[in-house]
């Protein structure tokens, strides 16, 4: 069986253990993952069977999706709720149009500087293996493209923004970031990718469908993924060699 699945990944499972409960209903061996989501983010994982494996890197290229929510009263050491919150002092709390201007800011090519708690490897090590083991890396900038950034929501000290950026960009370290423009902390609260390209999370499938049978239907052809995937301008489209 050659095609992908878009999977809508739960929270609280790995993209990795995802991939290996589909491949015991589906029985396909050779598969992989077109971009991981950690543990406590939802939403679209491109999961690649048989021949299109081949189309992994290229797809990972694409534009990626996602509707974030953030506290920013608190901070903690991994930018995200997984870590203990910091409670984080803010003078005059921001409104809405200065979080909007303070976003405008990270639209376009923007230099990142990787959160340590990250898959990023130094020196042969895992960013998050140094970080655990009291070694934090010192990690450079690096470019990040972001597409789109929008406010959806604000309620302090709550808010929920929508970004469209490309692959390496770190929705964690916006928040960080976006912080730090704005005098206060910043903290990723929830994640959901809503789109890889084309592929949006209203195609995707879950576990229960793929379990109860005939899975085969939720295969994408390679084919047919190819064509959809034409539709993301900012990157040439995948090929099936």
């Amino acid at each position: 069986m050659n095609g992908l699945i878009l999977l809508n990944k739960p929270t609280g499972i790995s993209s990795a253990k995802a991939l290996y409960r589909v491949r015991k209903i589906t029985g396909v061996r050779k598969s992989g993952h077109a971009g991981a989501l950690d543990p406590a983010a939802d939403g679209v994982l491109i999961l690649c069977l048989g021949r299109a494996t081949k189309l992994v890197e290229s797809l990972m290229d694409l534009p990626k999706t996602y509707l974030a929510s953030a506290r920013l009263d608190v901070t903690s050491d991994s930018f995200d709720s997984d870590r203990p919150l910091i409670e984080t002092p803010v003078a005059s709390p921001p409104d809405a149009s200065r979080i909007e201007r303070a976003l405008s800011g990270f639209v376009g090519t923007i230099l990142q500087v990787p959160p340590a708690v990250s898959a990023i490897k130094v020196g042969g090590r895992r960013a998050y293996q140094l970080e655990r083991a009291g070694k934090p890396p010192v990690l450079s900038p690096r470019p990040a493209q972001v597409y789109e950034l929008t406010l959806e929501r604000h309620a302090w000290p709550a808010i929920t923004f929508r970004v469209r950026c490309g692959r390496g960009t770190y929705v964690r370290a916006l928040i960080r970031d976006l912080g730090v423009a704005l005098g206060t902390g910043g903290c990723l609260t929830g994640l959901t990718r809503e789109a890889i390209g084309p592929f949006e999370l209203s195609q995707t499938c879950g576990f229960s469908q793929l379990e109860s049978g005939p899975w085969e239907p939720f295969v994408l052809a390679p084919e047919t993924a190819l064509e959809l995937a034409r539709r993301a301008p900012e990157k040439s489209p995948p090929r099936l060699g």
